[in-house]
C-alpha cells in the first residue's frame, strides 16, 4: 500500500554533517505525521524528530539545535539535516510515515533504515 524508502546515511567524522531523505509512495490519500527514529542494537528505538502536515516540529533534547526536520508535501518526502554529529549519534535511522490510504485506513509505515556512523 505505502512504500517508504530512506537514503543518505554513511560514515562521517565527529562534528560533520549528513542529510537523510525519506520518500513515501503508493496508495496515499494524505500524510499526517512524518518522523525519524534511530536505534542502536540492544536498545529501544528513539524518536529524534517529528514534523506535522502543517510544519510544526518536535525534537528531543538530545538532538535539539543540531538536527532539523523538513518536508516537501508535494513529493511526500521528509528530510533530516544532521549537524555537529557526535559518536553517540551512531545508529540505524528509520523513517516513519503516518498516512491514510485511498482505501480509507490510517496507519504507520516504516522504511528499511539507513546506517549513520560517526567516527574518526
Amino acid at each position: 500500500q505505502v512504500q517508504v524508502v530512506e537514503s543518505g546515511g554513511g560514515l562521517v567524522q565527529p562534528g560533520g554533517s549528513l542529510r537523510l531523505s525519506c520518500a513515501a509512495s503508493g496508495n496515499i490519500f494524505s500524510i499526517y505525521l512524518m518522523r525519524w527514529y534511530r536505534q542502536v542494537p540492544g536498545k529501544q528505538r528513539e524518536l529524534v524528530a517529528t514534523i506535522t502536515n502543517t510544519g510544526s516540529t518536535y525534537y528531543p533534547d538530545s538532538v535539539k539545535g543540531r538536527f532539523t526536520i523538513s518536508r516537501d508535501n508535494a513529493s511526500n518526502t521528509v528530510y533530516l539535516q544532521m549537524n555537529s554529529l557526535k559518536p553517540e549519534d551512531t545508529a540505524t535511522y528509520y523513517c516513519n510515515t503516518n498516512a491514510r490510504t485511498f482505501l480509507g485506513g490510517r496507519g504507520d509505515y516504516w522504511g528499511q533504515g539507513t546506517q549513520v556512523t560517526v567516527s574518526s
